[in-house]
């Protein structure tokens, strides 16, 4: 008989134990509602996938777009994807766009989710083929690949290969050249 007393000991412990995660779970979703940004104004584009309102930079989570000096297709066709994408997004976002963000990059740079009226900017980016996922908008990327626009048209170099191979090239590898990196983009401002 001793055994059948464990059970309900058992069973509030577990029922404790639940209450507990659940409680821990839902401080938690609190905090990271306290710490969410809503960023609205006259929004600076940087590149395809940056943004910056009063100094302060915003990168738009889940695509990664060309590099500014980035070029895509062949070397008889060469087109400057780097700056339509730039472009494409100087469109996208108006007087009416906010973002949303809570997470920083490894760049301290604020990650945000951005809204245009009922327009989503960084999914049409995708969609239209001047961006690529990036851990979001995987079905957007399906459909500019099959549908052959911006990138998906001709060849290229994914954006993160073409900075990893610049950063070879330009020796801005490791500490020092995020660094270097660092202030020159503080400059550009």
């Amino acid at each position: 008989m001793p055994h059948l007393r464990k059970r309900p000991r058992l069973w509030r412990d577990a029922i404790v134990a639940f209450a507990l995660i659940f409680l821990l779970w839902l401080i938690a979703m609190k905090l990271q509602q306290r710490n969410e940004q809503v960023l609205a104004g006259a929004f600076v584009i940087v590149d395809g996938d940056t943004l910056s309102l009063a100094g302060e930079r915003l990168r738009l989570r889940g695509l990664d777009a060309p590099e500014l000096k980035q070029s895509c297709g062949n070397s008889e066709r060469p087109w400057p994807c780097g700056q339509a994408a730039r472009m494409r997004l100087v469109e996208l976002v108006g007087a009416n766009t906010t973002c949303r963000g809570a997470e920083r990059d490894r760049y301290r740079r604020l990650l945000v989710s951005c809204r245009t009226g009922e327009q989503d900017p960084a999914a049409l980016m995708v969609r239209e083929g001047l961006a690529v996922s990036y851990g979001g908008y995987g079905l957007e990327e399906a459909q500019a690949r099959l549908a052959g626009r911006g990138l998906w048209a001709g060849d290229f170099k994914r954006p993160a290969d073409w900075r990893r191979e610049h950063a070879a090239m330009e020796g801005d590898e490791g500490m020092f050249g995020w660094i270097r990196n660092l202030f020159s983009r503080e400059e550009a401002q």
